[in-house]
Order: structure tokens, then sequence, then C-alpha cells
């Protein structure tokens, strides 16, 4: 050791401690609970008058009901959509607006209707498709456990 500078040696002393054990010690692994799955909220606020954006809108929550959780929220004239005498709105490349929410329904998708909208266009919950609820904030913020992703049509 030199006694001119005795800071050296110890210096050299804790870190070599310190490499020591720090090589000794198994890595410890943090397990952490899994994230919940984030969810995706479709917003259709066109209707009959737009049936592209319309059958995009559920082409888009159908390839996302594979792998996050999904709920499509109808208002404005979105909800002319969801009527049990709607019509069946069809456009090149898509599957019909009544199957794609049939296959929305069945893979357990949410599908809610604003109850304000339905009133704005004299028609009530009783006018909706089966399968197809009233909007309320428990279902729309209640359909999945992590975040909620909103797309736009």
């Amino acid at each position: 050791m030199n006694f001119k500078r005795p800071w050296r040696g110890l210096f050299a002393v804790a870190a070599w401690v310190a490499f020591s054990v720090g090589c000794a010690t198994a890595p410890v692994r943090e397990e952490h609970p899994r994230a919940a799955r984030d969810g995706v909220l479709v917003h259709l606020s066109q209707g009959t008058n737009s049936p592209h954006r319309v059958l995009m809108a559920l082409k888009m929550a159908r390839i996302m009901c594979e792998d996050h959780d999904v709920a499509v929220y109808f208002d404005i004239r979105g909800g002319e959509v969801v009527l049990k005498d709607g019509k069946d709105l069809r456009h090149d490349a898509f599957t019909s607006s009544h199957q794609l929410l049939r296959e929305l329904k069945a893979r357990g998708v949410g599908l809610y209707a604003c109850p304000i909208c339905l009133k704005a266009i004299d028609k009530t919950p009783e006018d909706l498709m089966p399968g197809v609820e009233t909007a309320s904030k428990e279902a729309l913020f209640g359909f999945t456990q992590g975040r909620i992703l909103t797309v736009d049509y």
C-alpha cells in the first residue's frame, strides 16, 4: 500500500469486494403480473350514407377482436346501422354490414348505440337489432381492463 495516498489502496480493496460480491450473487428475476389486455373502441358516427366507412369500421373491429378486447360505439348517424329494419350495407371487398355485426356479436364484441342519438332519429332501444345495447358509461369503460385505444370512423 502506498502510505502517501492510503485512499488508493482502500479504493482498490472496496472495488474488489464489490466486484466479488456482485459476481457471486445470482441475478434476481422479478415476476411482474401480466399486464391487462388493451381494448379497442371503434367509434362509428357514420350511417347508411357512408357504406365504405361503416364497413371499414366493422371490418377493423373484426380484425382487432382476435387479440384485443373490442367494443363498437354507434353514435350520431351510426345508430342507423344497428336498427332491426336497417339497411344491409354492401361495398366491394367487404362482407355485408349485417353479416359483420353477427360475427362481431358471436365473438363477444360489445355493440353499443347512443341512446340520445336513437331518440334524435325517433327510435327506441326496442328498435335495435338483437345483441345491440344502448351505451352506458359502465359498458364503454368496462369492456377491458387495459388501456382503451380508439379508432374513429
